[in-house]
């Protein structure tokens, strides 16, 4: 394979390090403890329909050389206005629902050595850690540190998931299931909520696309930007199927009911998994959950306050030349005082940040085909036929099961 191809991965890595976080380890495997197979239907669906928007991304980015959030000032100036307030009203929702459930992973796998530390602490700790990386070595350092966590994490879960086929003698049940009353649609939306991931990634991997292509000196052709993105895709879509597997086979029917408190997930979590397939899975087990939340944690804490600076000096047509930093110590702050008060709340927070999530993609979707769709992108890089009906009938989806969702709270 021709190494300036190799150069050109990483953001589509990027994204899966984005994406499979909370919507794998807590929604995907709850979804497999309560439904066992049943919404694999929804796991499908939700991929295939919020494929183009998500491809959307990479390919305005290679296509023009920009981001989509110039592409949004392009349909104008109130478009980006909208974005940025709903940013900025998510972002430290979103930040907190991550950073909490990393954190209480980290006291299960790193917990007979810290044995003092609380949530709390680690809490502090992850979001120092994550930031000393990043000002370290900026987007390099996030570029490279991806491509191993994801490889760690894809082998830790697929080993995970072999292992739970092994080992169960239970006949496998494959009927599909819609859910029905308040409490069981309210975790359907949740769950399509951020999977593969919020509809904001779609933005943030055409930051790092551009961002890649800066720091690298090669210009990325919009079909290896789509390859790449393709891959990362690809790879949230077999690491979801993973972890509704491992909850439907390990959990389904077991009697477990999950706490909303991080600490008590996270030990019910790796215990019950290591009940069944036995001890000495409890390291595929940490690792796997470790390392997918803290990958989604530092991407999201570069991400949104790339996102807000880019945001800012486009409205307001100014330079900052410290605005990047300043977001970040923004949202560590903000994200800080939010699990001061609600730290025993990872249930609600995950909740609430998820439902937010689908209720705004159908903004997203609509914005993303306006503009790859119309005169702002080169013709010969606009989407194919099949694309473009793909993008429509996602639209409607994600339109529609917003208001089935709105009519049945």
């Amino acid at each position: 394979m021709r190494k300036g191809f190799l150069q050109t991965l990483g953001p589509g890595l990027l994204f899966a390090g984005a994406a499979i976080g909370v919507s794998h380890l807590v929604q995907s495997t709850k979804a497999g403890a309560d439904f066992g197979f049943g919404l694999l239907w929804a796991l499908l669906l939700v991929h295939i329909f919020k494929y183009p928007f998500f491809q959307f991304g990479p390919r305005y980015a290679a296509a023009t050389g920009k981001t989509l959030l110039e592409g949004y000032k392009k349909l104008g100036k109130p478009v980006l206005a909208i974005y940025y307030v709903l940013n900025f009203i998510t972002m430290f929702i979103i930040q907190a629902a991550v950073t909490i459930v990393t954190a209480a992973l980290a006291t299960q796998l790193f917990g007979s050595f810290t044995s003092a530390f609380n949530l709390a602490i680690w809490s502090s700790i992850i979001l120092l850690v994550s930031v000393v990386i990043l000002i370290i070595g900026k987007y390099n350092l996030l570029d490279k540190l991806m491509k191993y966590i994801i490889i760690l994490l894809s082998i830790s879960t697929i080993a995970a998931v072999s292992i739970a086929f092994y080992n169960s003698t239970e006949s496998y049940d494959v009927s599909q299931i819609l859910p029905s009353g308040s409490v069981e649609i309210t975790f359907l939306i949740a769950f399509l909520g951020w999977m593969p991931g919020p509809m904001d990634i779609s933005i943030w991997h055409s930051i790092w696309s551009v961002e890649k292509s800066k720091n690298s000196f090669i210009k990325i052709k919009p079909k290896d930007a789509i390859f790449d993105f393709n891959v990362g895709y690809i790879g949230t879509l077999i690491l979801g199927i993973c972890f509704v597997l491992l909850g439907a086979l390990v959990m389904y029917k077991s009697g477990e009911t999950f706490s909303n408190k991080g600490a008590v997930f996270a030990s019910q979590l790796i215990d019950l998994y290591t009940k069944n397939l036995g001890s000495f899975s409890y390291i595929f087990i940490a690792i796997a959950a470790f390392t997918t939340m803290f990958s989604t944690t530092i991407t999201t804490l570069d991400a949104s306050p790339r996102s807000m600076n880019i945001s800012t000096k486009l409205l307001t047509r100014k330079e900052f030349k410290y605005g990047y930093w300043f977001w970040i110590i923004l949202l560590f702050l903000g994200t800080f005082l939010i699990l001061r008060y609600f730290m025993d709340s990872m249930g609600s927070l995950v909740k609430i940040a998820t439902i937010l999530s689908f209720l705004t993609a159908p903004f997203y979707a609509i914005l993303n085909t306006i503009l790859i769709t119309g005169k702002h992108t080169p013709l010969e890089h606009r989407p194919s036929l099949f694309t473009k009906i793909l993008s429509i009938v996602g639209i409607l989806f994600l339109i529609g099961f917003s208001i089935w969702f709105l009519t049945s709270i």
